[in-house]
């Protein structure tokens, strides 16, 4: 609760100090801020906090168990608050032509933090509501916070109505939970018999499965996606792409395993989901031209893959792994829109022809998006790579248990391993102009925060690619 305090009141300073005109304070205190934070939580989930500041250490239930503090909400925690510095970071140059607006931009990715982190450390189904509500308002603000621009205004909409529409299926979701239940409380329905549950359970958990799904975009869930991506500003197309599709993973994740639905054929709908959201995202993206709306499709078979992780023998292996995956995503997410935000600006032309001469007239930001794209596809020496890998031996871990099970699981695995190959020939599109074409505009120098924030970004996720115990020790 009290990382939820702390950034909050970051937030709330923001809008303090554009009342007394402090605006170039403003992101410098905020990252400074959100790097304390993000300390803390590192002192926090790897047990130091303890040993240093007694009484400092894992608070089970708080607030009536409506925050429940442990290891995979801190990391997560954590996460999302590295993730929004950088958001933060690369705001001034975004928004240089909007600075009276700038502390208006930066609270929101605070406050949408707060939602996010809620999403994640909830112990209470109505606290997660709160959270995920809280995440997409702010979404809903910065998709149409342009309101002179035509697909703006079109993103803001679309994203609100489809937004809605599956919080719609999320609420009812709770309702029918709670009406088969009594509470909210998800330790206490995780204690209860699945045998004697009403059917309105099983039906809540579906429809709150069903909301969680268009939350991440996944097929046949993802129709929304491409155009507003394409049409947010691309910053908030970074959020959305980054924390809020890793956000909502991870309190999918949260809920299917707490409330262990037994149903027939939920897991076998969950892997024809995700294999649909890997072979769909990536063979539409092949199609595309516009970089954002390929990065959409992309973050549609990367929630696919993410999905692998519910196949889960041991939660805390299956934990492990969706938080390395995410953040290897995340990371390379981040650094591939520093670069696209350095070159294509708000500009509103994210083609593929604006990245062409790029390895001549920028090398190293071609090169992080190298990176980040291999990353991306898989490719060794990446965390993307050993992202993927971890959870095709959670998957073959799995398979051992009986050869009806292993010939269904290696049939998902080859399917995975097909849609990988796949998304090489897109993200090559955009590296081959890179390095083979001749430049068609005139380009500028990068601004020095969407370079430093593409350096940081890239070289964290090769760091977790060299020592992966690291982040997976973190939670197992």
């Amino acid at each position: 609760m009290e990382i939820l305090i702390a950034i909050t009141g970051l937030g709330i300073l923001c809008l303090i100090a554009e009342i007394f005109n402090l605006r170039k304070a403003i992101v410098p205190v905020t990252v400074t801020g959100l790097l304390a934070v993000f300390v803390y939580v590192g002192l926090k989930v790897t047990g130091v906090s303890a040993e240093l500041f007694p009484g400092f250490g894992f608070d089970e239930k708080q607030f009536y168990n409506m925050f429940v503090t442990t290891k995979y909400g801190l990391a997560f925690s954590g996460l999302f608050i590295l993730l929004t510095a950088f958001l933060v970071t690369l705001t001034p140059d975004f928004q240089k032509e909007h600075k009276p607006k700038i502390s208006d931009f930066v609270a929101i990715k605070l406050f949408l933090l707060t939602g996010a982190i809620a999403m994640v450390t909830f112990g209470n189904l109505s606290m997660f509501f709160l959270g995920i509500e809280v995440l997409s308002i702010a979404l809903y603000v910065l998709a149409a916070s342009e309101p002179k621009n035509v697909k703006s205004n079109e993103a803001g909409m679309k994203y609100f109505l489809m937004g809605a529409f599956a919080s719609g299926f999320i609420l009812f979701g709770i309702t029918l939970i709670y009406g088969a239940t009594g509470s909210f409380d998800i330790q206490f329905i995780n204690s209860l018999d699945r045998d004697t549950m009403p059917a309105w359970f099983s039906m809540g958990t579906i429809l709150l499965s069903i909301g969680l799904m268009f939350k991440i975009a996944a097929v046949p869930f993802h129709f929304w996606a491409p155009d507003v991506y394409e049409g947010s500003p691309a910053l908030t197309t970074a959020t959305m792409s980054t924390l809020a599709k890793v956000a909502a993973m991870a309190a999918f994740f949260k809920l299917v395993v707490t409330l262990n639905p037994h149903l027939p054929g939920f897991l076998t709908t969950i892997n024809v989901v995700a294999v649909l959201s890997m072979i769909v995202g990536n063979l539409i993206a092949l199609k595309q031209t516009n970089v954002k709306r390929m990065l959409a499709f992309s973050g549609i078979s990367h929630a696919g893959y993410m999905m692998l992780s519910f196949q889960f023998m041991s939660v805390t292996a299956a934990e492990s792994n969706l938080f390395y995956y995410a953040t290897a995503y995340a990371l390379a997410g981040i650094a591939a829109f520093a670069v696209l935000l350095a070159v294509c600006g708000n500009k509103g032309n994210e083609e593929i022809y604006s990245f062409n001469g790029l390895g001549k007239t920028h090398p190293l930001l071609s090169a992080i998006l190298t990176g980040s794209f291999l990353s991306m596809a898989g490719i060794p020496i990446f965390a993307g790579f050993f992202g993927k890998f971890f959870l095709f031996a959670q998957l073959l871990d799995k398979g051992t248990l009986s050869s009806q099970s292993n010939t269904a699981t290696l049939t998902l695995i080859v399917l995975a391993v097909i849609s990988s190959i796949i998304s090489v020939g897109y993200y090559f599109k955009v590296i081959l102009a890179m390095y083979t074409k001749e430049a068609t505009e005139k380009t500028e120098p990068a601004p020095i925060a969407y370079s430093t924030v593409a350096i940081i970004a890239i070289v964290l996720n090769i760091a977790i690619a060299l020592y992966p115990d690291a982040l997976l020790s973190l939670i197992g």
